[in-house]
C-alpha cells in the first residue's frame, strides 16, 4: 500500500469516526480539518457511501439509518421506549379524526395505545395493526390492500397507493427509517417511500415518532421534508444536541414520558 493510500484510509476512518460521534459531517469543514481540497473530501464521501458507510446529502454526509429488520425483530427491540412513544403519540390524536397509521413497530405501539372511545377512523397498510384495532369496537378500521411485504409487515405497491389516495387524513402517523432536519423523512424501501409520500401529501397534519438511533440519519429514499412534520415525538432521554437542528427549524417536539422503574 502506498503512502497516499494509507493517508486516504486514515482520513476515511477519521470521517467514519466523526459520523458516529457527531452525526452529520460537512465537506468544507472536513477539507479544512484534513488540509485537503473539498473535491478530495467529496470523493471520500462518495466512495464511503458506495461502500455503505454513510449517506450522501447536500454539502456532506449523514450516518446510515438503522437497518430494517423484520417486524417481529423490530417489535422485540427496546419495547419499553416504543410503548412510551406510542402512548405519547396516541394522546395527541384528536377525537373523531380520520387517521392514517403507517406500518412499523413503533406505530404498532401507537395502535395499542389508541383510546377505543375516541370515535376514530383509522386507515392502515399494516395487517398487524388492523388486528390490534379489530379488538377495539370503538374504532372503525380500513385496511389498504396490495402486496404484503413479509419483511416490513406492510401492504405496498401500486394498488396500495391507489387505495390510499381515496383518503384525506386529518392526521397521518408516518413511520420513519431515518429522520434528519435537512434530509427529512426517509425510508429504506422505494415502495414504502412512495406510499408514505402519497399519504403525507394528502394529510392535514403529520406526526412522527422516532427512536433516538433514527435521529440525524438518512435512508436511501425520500418521503417528505422535515418542515412537513407537525410534531416530532422522541424518547424521554433523547440528547438535546440531537434535537437542536429540529428545534432550529421550528418543529414542535414532544418527549415521551419515561417509564416508571419498579423496584
Amino acid at each position: 500500500m502506498s503512502d497516499a493510500d494509507l493517508l486516504t484510509e486514515q482520513r476515511r476512518a477519521a470521517i467514519a469516526e466523526r459520523l458516529t460521534r457527531d452525526g452529520r459531517v460537512v465537506a468544507s469543514a472536513l477539507a479544512e480539518m484534513f488540509r485537503v481540497s473539498e473535491d478530495t473530501v467529496r470523493r471520500d464521501l462518495r466512495e464511503m457511501a458506495a461502500a455503505g458507510l454513510c449517506r450522501r446529502v447536500y454539502g456532506g454526509a449523514l450516518p446510515l439509518a438503522p437497518g430494517a429488520g423484520s417486524l417481529k425483530a423490530r417489535s422485540a427491540d427496546r419495547p419499553g421506549p416504543k410503548a412510551a412513544l406510542g402512548r405519547a403519540l396516541a394522546a395527541a390524536v384528536p377525537a373523531g379524526a380520520l387517521v392514517f397509521l403507517d406500518a412499523g413497530s413503533t406505530n404498532l405501539a401507537v395502535a395499542e395505545a389508541l383510546p377505543g372511545e375516541a370515535g376514530l377512523t383509522v386507515v392502515t397498510n399494516a395487517p398487524a395493526i388492523a388486528a390490534v384495532l379489530a379488538e377495539m369496537p370503538g374504532i372503525e378500521c380500513f385496511v389498504l390492500g396490495g402486496r404484503l411485504d413479509p419483511r416490513t409487515g406492510a401492504c405496498l405497491g401500486g394498488q396500495t397507493v391507489r387505495e390510499a389516495e381515496r383518503f384525506r387524513p386529518a392526521v397521518a402517523i408516518i413511520g420513519a427509517c431515518g429522520v434528519d432536519a435537512e434530509a427529512g423523512i426517509t425510508a429504506h424501501n422505494f415502495e414504502e417511500a412512495e406510499l408514505k409520500a402519497a399519504v403525507a401529501a394528502r394529510s392535514a397534519r403529520i406526526l412522527v415518532a422516532a427512536t433516538s438511533d433514527k435521529l440525524g440519519t438518512a435512508a436511501p429514499f425520500g418521503v417528505a421534508p422535515a418542515d412537513w412534520i407537525g410534531t416530532l415525538f422522541v424518547e424521554a432521554d433523547c440528547a438535546p444536541e440531537r434535537l437542536a437542528p429540529f428545534a432550529a427549524r421550528g418543529l414542535a417536539i414532544v418527549r415521551a414520558e419515561a417509564e416508571a422503574v419498579v423496584a
